[in-house]
């Protein structure tokens, strides 16, 4: 397969993402560097770290709208940032984004933007649509505002029919890009629950970047701490692994501010 990695064939078996030796940036010095990690088929894979960490300019790279000054992002075993551009566009369609704002339409009514990337990127009749949107819709319990403009929902509805939309075409790789924020805890709650059914259902692979470590610590299998001094990762485990004694006193001091009652407006003791 053409872009396939040696590593990936050599072992047979292709990671759904991968990042090898990865530099990003804006130009000048980069935001992050020597980037190394593989995400696992099917897991739940959290991305956190500070202010100006890099977080969000990772998940940039990853889902192919931001190229890297060096390294290789592999999607299936394939090198996104050296395919011709045509591939690279099919390759990106296996993946869905759930960006911050939600980023729908605000003409189109809900079902609307959830039809449209079926109407752009595949060939089904409008029936075939239909039947796909309401399906969508209902796994996310927005059947009944299908009809509603953005407008008109709340921050969670807003989330949820965002989630119906990169669902729409049955991705393999799943991004949320600070899928809990502007939310309430209790409706932040339930998205993480949502966001655990799809992976639970679907096998789908999900990498979650936030700053809500209580969000993260419940529903990641592994999470990358990303650091700002350090400009790059300085630890990856699960999240039992990150709380240790052994952890870097980067982290640790971290988690330690993220603990403290008031940061943020929140207490967050359950960590």
């Amino acid at each position: 397969m053409k872009g396939e990695s040696r590593q990936a064939r050599a072992n047979g078996a292709v990671a759904p993402l991968a990042a090898r030796a990865l530099e990003v940036g804006y130009g000048g010095p980069p935001v992050l560097r020597e980037l190394s990690f593989e995400v696992r088929r099917g897991e739940i894979f959290g991305i956190m770290g500070g202010s100006g960490c890099g977080k969000s300019t990772l998940m940039k790279c990853l889902v192919g709208l931001l190229a890297p000054s060096a390294g290789e992002v592999e999607l299936r075993g394939r090198d996104l940032w050296r395919l011709p551009l045509r591939e690279r566009e099919q390759l990106q369609r296996s993946i869905g984004v759930l960006f911050q704002g939600g980023a729908l339409w605000s003409s189109m009514t809900v079902r609307e933007n959830v039809a449209l990337p079926l109407e752009e990127f595949t060939a089904l009749n409008r029936a075939e649509r239909e039947r796909l949107v309401r399906l969508k819709l209902e796994l996310v319990g927005m059947a009944d505002a299908a009809d509603k403009f953005p407008s008109e929902l709340s921050g969670g509805m807003r989330k949820r029919a965002a989630l119906a939309r990169a669902l729409a075409l049955d991705p393999d790789l799943l991004f949320f890009d600070e899928p809990s924020a502007g939310l309430d805890p209790v409706t932040a709650r339930r998205l993480d629950e949502l966001i655990l059914r799809t992976c639970r259902l679907f096998g789908t692979t999900i990498v979650v970047v936030s700053h809500e470590l209580g969000s993260l610590f419940r529903i990641a299998d592994r999470i990358l701490y990303l650091d700002v001094d350090a400009r790059g990762a300085v630890a990856l485990g699960t999240p039992e692994e990150l709380r240790r004694g052994d952890a870097p006193p980067s982290l640790k001091a971290f988690l330690e501010s993220w603990a403290s009652p008031g940061h943020d407006g929140r207490s967050t003791h359950s960590l």
